[in-house]
Parts: structure tokens; C-alpha cells; sequence
């Protein structure tokens, strides 16, 4: 039976703290900028505390104005700092996985991903030693790629099991101009997390599974193969939970 996190940001969680306990949530636990500039170790372990029902965890990054393939040193040693305090902070909390964000733009490269990729590995080559010397995998989010060939590139540069993919269905809906079915063909076997929400293509609007025009009967046949981490991106409680029945429905009809 899959248990699927539920992405929440930290600053979010006293907000709802009597929510996530009483309907024994675990979470997905997003770290932006701002929460990093405050918090503390005791922060952290009293948050600790308070997730009095125990729940399996993963991280999410801070992802605004950050760049690990920068061409500018300077961006990538503030993307690699930034990334350093998730990891610190996951030396006490223990997350299954962290999720972070290429920074790949197709434009902004001059359509030259090889110049990306020379520059990301630089960033995650030593982020991810440190990653899997704590148990923790690092997941690449698709975002704005309308094709999946530099996350491959990505993936076949680390060439580590530590290191893989977490496949936005939402976002894939909204930017792809190629098939789903290419996506996962391409993609599946570096699959280690998934974020599940919805759209109509029009925006990102993250609604539940199944209220927008993703492919989710065929997308969850097509996976039910890979162990990897259900992640629930909902933008409220309410969308959180018809999301986790929605996605039992799905499961139970691929068993």
C-alpha cells in the first residue's frame, strides 16, 4: 500500500500541524531561501517534536533565483550553499529524498545543454557524495523542459543510483510539446519520486489528480513496475486529500 507524501512548506506546517497529525499525513517538507535565513537546529528538532505521528519524509530545495549549471561561479556557489543547509538540516530529520531543480532553460543556454551540463556537474557531483554518504537520494524535477533529453544527459553523466528523477506530472502537462509516452520511456528507469497534480494547460494550477486533462490511467499502469515516492502537490488541505483518494483509486485498479 502506497503512502504518499504531501508537499507542504516549512513556514506552513504550525498552520497545520492539527491536520497533518490527525490524518497521519508524512510530507514532502519545502525549505525556500527565506526559511533557511532563520531557522535554527533547534528549530529543527522541535519540529521534530511536534510531528508526534512519526512521518516518512522528503525535502524539497529552495529553487528561486538559484542555478546549480551556472555559467557565473558566484550563482553556483550560492545554489551549492543553499543546497549544503537542506542536506545540514537533513542530518536530523532523515528525509527518504530531496528534490531540487536543474535550472536548465533551453534559451538561456543558446540551446547548448552541454555547456549546462559541464557547469551542473560541478555542483552535483559533490552534493550528491554528500547525499548518499547520509542515505539521502537526490531527485531532478522536470519544470519548464519541453523534452526530456538534458535531464537524460544529466542522469547518464552521474550515472548513480543515488541520483535521479522526479517526474512532475503537472508540469509535463503544461510545457511539453512531445508525448508523455516519451517522457516515460526516457525517463523511467531514473524515476526515484513522483509530484502528482493536475492542470488544464492553461497555468500551473496544481489541482487534484484527475481535475485536469493528465493522462493519469495510462501514466500509473505504465510505472506500477518502479518503487519510488508518491508526492501529493496540493495547495490545500482539502485538494490534498481528494488527491491521496484519488491516487489510491488509481493504484488499485493497476494491482
Amino acid at each position: 500500500m502506497v503512502r504518499p507524501h504531501v508537499h507542504i512548506p516549512y513556514a506552513k506546517i504550525g498552520e497545520h500541524l492539527d491536520f497533518i497529525i490527525r490524518n497521519n499525513i508524512d510530507l514532502e517538507i519545502y525549505f525556500s531561501s527565506d526559511s533557511l535565513d532563520v531557522l535554527s537546529s533547534d528549530d529543527i528538532r522541535s519540529l521534530k517534536n511536534k510531528l508526534q505521528h512519526e512521518p516518512e519524509l522528503s525535502f524539497h530545495a529552495p529553487f528561486m533565483d538559484l542555478c546549480p549549471g551556472a555559467v557565473d561561479s558566484g550563482v553556483r556557489d550560492i545554489t551549492v550553499g543553499r543546497f549544503n543547509q537542506v542536506l545540514d538540516i537533513a542530518g536530523i530529520l532523515n528525509p527518504l529524498s530531496i528534490v531540487m531543480h536543474s535550472g536548465y532553460d533551453k534559451w538561456k543556454y543558446g540551446l547548448n545543454p552541454q555547456l549546462w551540463l559541464d557547469k551542473s556537474l560541478e555542483t552535483w557531483i559533490p552534493i550528491n557524495a554528500r547525499a548518499e554518504s547520509m542515505g539521502v537520494k537526490l531527485a531532478i524535477e522536470n519544470i519548464f523542459e519541453d523534452e526530456p533529453s538534458n535531464l537524460v544527459m544529466l542522469m547518464e553523466a552521474m550515472g548513480s543510483e543515488n541520483f535521479g528523477i522526479c517526474f512532475d506530472t503537472g508540469h509535463c502537462n503544461l510545457f511539453s510539446r512531445v508525448p508523455l509516452e516519451e517522457w516515460i520511456r526516457c525517463l523511467k528507469a531514473h524515476i526515484i519520486e513522483l509530484h502528482l497534480h493536475d492542470n488544464d494547460k492553461g497555468s500551473d494550477q496544481h489541482r487534484p489528480i484527475g481535475d485536469g486533462t493528465f493522462n493519469f490511467e495510462w501514466f500509473f499502469n505504465e510505472i506500477k513496475d518502479i518503487s519510488c515516492v508518491y508526492t501529493i502537490e496540493a495547495h490545500t488541505p482539502e485538494d490534498a486529500l481528494k488527491g491521496m483518494e484519488r491516487l489510491a483509486y488509481h493504484l488499485s485498479r493497476t494491482d
